[in-house]
């Protein structure tokens, strides 16, 4: 019977301490809310963590540094971001109100890291043998001049195609004289002496091999 009693004790007592423990608890509520800067230039710092460190919830600050969650009195807060030291912050036990703004500085944090070489060979002397066999590039003068031979701007011209405005050009033409033979045929210049040296100075100036290779291309 006794122990049935205790356990009975046992039971209320723990009940009645949960019972406190949760009033305290919801009292101890407040709407934690803020802005992290920087300390040097007073910008805001995005995506900041925002940690309570005892269960780690928390939120993480917008692209303006600011954040609020809700956190209990007395929570330890830390602060963190990349590029900067972590910073923590104990919200006071002794708050009348539900609510607790922080403006929160961080200090930058410069990392210097370890210099590195990269080579486009596995190793340096191998790289340095490259580097001495290669031949130095040709100048400007030495490319104007490769540029301005006459076999090459032959070349060139041939790869060519017509401009936009030799294109129209032919195109009118052609419509011409459709215009001008409508109704009528189309006279042949086999024995025309005009057309026969348009004829021979094209063939001279290599037209009809250009218009091959265009045709090939």
């Amino acid at each position: 019977m006794m122990n049935f009693i205790k356990a009975i004790a046992i039971i209320l007592f723990v009940f009645s301490l949960s019972s406190s423990y949760a009033q305290r608890t919801d009292d101890d509520l407040i709407q934690f809310s803020g802005v992290v800067i920087s300390n040097d230039s007073l910008n805001p710092v995005p995506f900041a963590s925002v940690l309570i460190e005892n269960n780690r919830r928390g939120t993480v600050t917008d692209i303006y540094g600011y954040f609020s969650f809700v956190a209990q009195k007395g929570d330890s807060v830390r602060f963190s971001a990349i590029g900067y030291r972590k910073a923590r912050f104990v919200i006071p036990d002794t708050l009348t109100t539900s609510r607790y703004s922080l403006i929160q500085m961080l200090e930058v944090d410069t990392v210097v890291l370890k210099e590195s070489i990269i080579y486009p060979w596995p190793s340096r002397e191998q790289f340095k043998q490259a580097f001495l066999a290669a031949s130095s590039p040709e100048t400007d003068i030495e490319r104007a001049q490769r540029n301005l031979l006459a076999a090459e701007m032959i070349s060139r011209m041939d790869a060519t195609m017509p401009s936009g405005d030799e294109t129209f050009k032919m195109a009118m033409n052609q419509y011409h004289s459709q215009l001008y033979y409508a109704g009528q045929a189309v006279p042949i210049n086999l024995l025309n002496p005009i057309a026969w040296s348009q004829f021979i100075h094209a063939w001279k100036r290599g037209d009809f091999k250009s218009e091959r290779k265009r045709g090939g291309q």
